[in-house]
């Protein structure tokens, strides 16, 4: 079967002639229109339309890691006041020489960030797992996985003969599953990198490194990411003394 190949696409500062609105919108870039003292001028949103508004001063973090209900599924609430604020969903200035749109992954920092335009980030708190230190540079979200199905790597196997009944069809959705709600699937052009930004089932590992899987959200959080970023979203997992900050 032939893998198609997805390549990273920069969406465009301005409307140019020609260029229709589904047409950045299908880029991850949505221009609103407003008007100012008779002129037409728009204002950059990235990121998905009809997603959730951001984090701001009035946040309500209770309504946010409440107990989500998700299809056949209800993830578990977060018990989020246990943990260093730090780790919740917020805006937070940011500075970096990638564009709107760009996710960054800080593993060393337990960080994960959605960038914003005007110097600021959409924060989130991850765990990483052993998986998440083993690759870095540059990659695309070629597939997008709603309650995923998770088949244990070889080397787990190995480790673990027991998993081997979950590698022809995988372990099924649902509370237990190690992917969590969500698993959002890097790639360079036609290779899969078998790295994966996913949900949790085991919360207290947000912002710690443990022992499996690769960049770890809380549930709530993860719907929240997958909500905003569509396919082909630039994805760049930072090594230990990188800096791309400006």
């Amino acid at each position: 079967m032939t893998r198609r190949t997805f390549e990273s696409t920069e969406a465009p500062l301005a409307l140019s002639k020609g260029l229709s609105r589904r047409s950045l919108m299908a880029g991850g870039l949505v221009l609103a229109a407003g008007t100012l003292a008779g002129c037409q001028t728009y204002e950059q949103v990235v990121g998905l339309p009809d997603q959730p508004p951001l984090p701001d001063e009035e946040f309500d973090y209770a309504s946010a890691y409440a107990a989500l209900p998700d299809g056949d599924f209800t993830w578990p609430a977060i018990n989020y006041k246990a943990f260093d604020e730090q780790y919740l969903r917020q805006v937070v200035e940011y500075k970096t020489r990638e564009r709107p749109g760009t996710i960054i992954v800080d593993p060393y920092n337990n960080y994960l960030y959605w960038v914003l335009p005007g110097g600021k980030a959409l924060r989130y708190g991850i765990g990483v797992g052993r998986a998440g230190f083993a690759w870095s540079g540059e990659a695309l979200i070629r597939v997008k996985r709603p309650h995923p199905i998770w088949r244990p790597p070889r080397e787990m196997i190995a480790r673990k003969p027991s998993l081997e009944r979950y590698w022809e069809k995988g372990f099924p959705p649902g509370l237990r599953n190690p992917l969590g709600a969500r698993a959002m699937d890097l790639w360079q052009g036609s290779v899969d990198t078998l790295y994966r930004i996913h949900g949790t089932n085991k919360p207290s590992s947000i912002g710690k490194s443990v022992s499996s899987g690769c960049i770890r959200m809380w549930q709530q959080d993860v719907i929240d990411l997958f909500d905003r970023v569509p396919l082909r979203t630039k994805v760049v997992v930072l090594t230990k003394d990188e800096d791309i900050s400006t």
